[in-house]
């Protein structure tokens, strides 16, 4: 892709999410986000004198990746500004009000004039961007200014634009970064074909850092714990879509006994609230269950943001939904860490924590409704094997924690 056909994607990418606008909701926020945006962050920044870390993430999931290096940093460089910088409504929306970020801001649409601007507006001492940010009117204005600019947990796949003959004007991307973090060996050997092994370190993955900082820090939900202490077995299914809860209520009405389920579903829109209350008879909100602990159902719907990673604390197995979707399967590790088994769908290849948690036996992958009955219920039945997988999980967490601690050093030995 030249940098002309780069531009032309650019500007219909912003005539295709404007006409969306008028009918979808996050189309109209990534807009709306975006008007004024650089006079709104010129207005924000001006009048600090302080140096400024700016983080950018695409979203949601990329943020919790990179939290963890956020806050080390935040904590060791306190006379320093952070601004945080999102691509998606998801992320911004949810996190605008972080309070460890000076300013949270849109990320601004990759134009030449654009970049120069938000580049000589913010002044960044450092930009780190989290696993496949790839910006090249930013990354130019950045490697311009001189301006140490980091990709972290950054995963790079055999057949990615950067290995193939056409490949040039991404590989001219990577070639801005002064210092790319990589998640495994893999990436690394595939990435010094094109840049310099120097400028390249296998840190791992940050997220595995995330979830660890969870759990050490895990506080009990109270109307969770009540509901749980009725049921003998409880099973936790996170970021569920429509064929995961199709699934887990086909195995429900074969085997309900003693078996509860709290479902955390991907989207939390009363459309589909309602969906899974009427193919879960009698199942109850969790914001009726806040409001009333006694009242007494096998199944629980959440429907609220930011609890997930806690449920999991309470399950027995957990269920990670996505395995159905083209674009895969959700956070595993959210549900590892607290040492319990992990079953999901079968698209789940492009994620290595989930082939990794396979292979040691921590989790398992499923395909139809039959294979998921027989799993659950030999988990349920048989309690070592059940103990068992839950210690493979939660060990292998532990063996990959880590990778904040090495960018974050390299931060402190290059950071001025």
């Amino acid at each position: 892709m030249s940098r002309l056909f780069y531009l032309l994607f650019l500007y219909s990418y912003r005539v295709a999410i404007f006409i969306a606008s008028f009918f979808n909701k996050k189309a109209q926020l990534w807009i709306s986000g975006r008007k004024h945006l650089l006079q709104r962050l010129k207005q924000a920044v001006d009048g600090h004198t302080a140096p400024v870390i700016w983080v950018h993430c695409a979203s949601l999931g990329e943020f919790e990746q990179g939290r963890t290096i956020l806050e080390t940093l935040k904590k060791e460089y306190p006379h320093f500004r952070v601004l945080l910088t999102f691509f998606s409504p998801s992320g911004y929306e949810i996190r605008k009000n972080y309070e460890h970020a000076d300013w949270v801001f849109y990320l601004p649409l990759d134009t030449p004039g654009n970049a120069r601007q938000f580049v000589q507006i913010v002044k960044p001492a450092l930009a780190i961007f989290v696993k496949y940010e790839y910006w090249y009117h930013l990354l130019y204005e950045l490697k311009k200014a001189g301006t140490p600019t980091l990709l972290v947990s950054a995963l790079f796949r055999k057949n990615a634009i950067f290995f193939k003959s056409y490949g040039g004007f991404h590989r001219k991307m990577l070639r801005c970064f002064t210092h790319i973090f990589v998640q495994n060996a893999e990436s690394k050997d595939r990435l010094t074909s094109v840049m310099p092994e120097d400028r390249i370190t296998v840190a791992g993955d940050t997220r595995f850092d995330r979830v660890a900082q969870i759990a050490s820090g895990f506080t009990p939900i109270p109307a969770i714990e009540t509901f749980t202490r009725r049921n003998t077995f409880t099973v936790v299914a996170g970021s569920t879509w429509a064929d995961d809860e199709k699934k887990l209520a086909l195995y429900l009405k074969l085997k309900s006994t003693n078996t509860s389920l709290i479902i955390a579903p991907h989207e939390i829109n009363e459309d589909h609230i309602n969906e899974i209350l009427t193919q879960f008879p009698g199942a109850i909100r969790f914001s009726r269950l806040k409001d009333d602990p006694q009242l007494e159902s096998p199944v629980l719907v959440i429907d609220n943001i930011g609890m997930l990673s806690r449920l999991y604390h309470y399950a027995d197995i957990t269920y990670i939904g996505g395995g159905f979707n083209k674009s895969g399967i959700h956070n595993t590790l959210e549900a590892a860490v607290f040492s319990k088994p992990v079953i999901f769908g079968p698209n789940y290849e492009k994620f290595a924590e989930a082939k990794a948690l396979i292979k040691n036996g921590g989790a398992i992958s499923y395909s139809t409704e039959d294979q998921l009955t027989a799993i659950i219920e030999s988990l349920k039945n048989n309690v070592e094997l059940r103990q068992e997988a839950g210690h493979s999980a939660g060990r292998f967490v532990a063996e990959n924690t880590g990778a904040t601690q090495i960018i974050c050093t390299y931060i402190r030995e290059n950071l001025r």
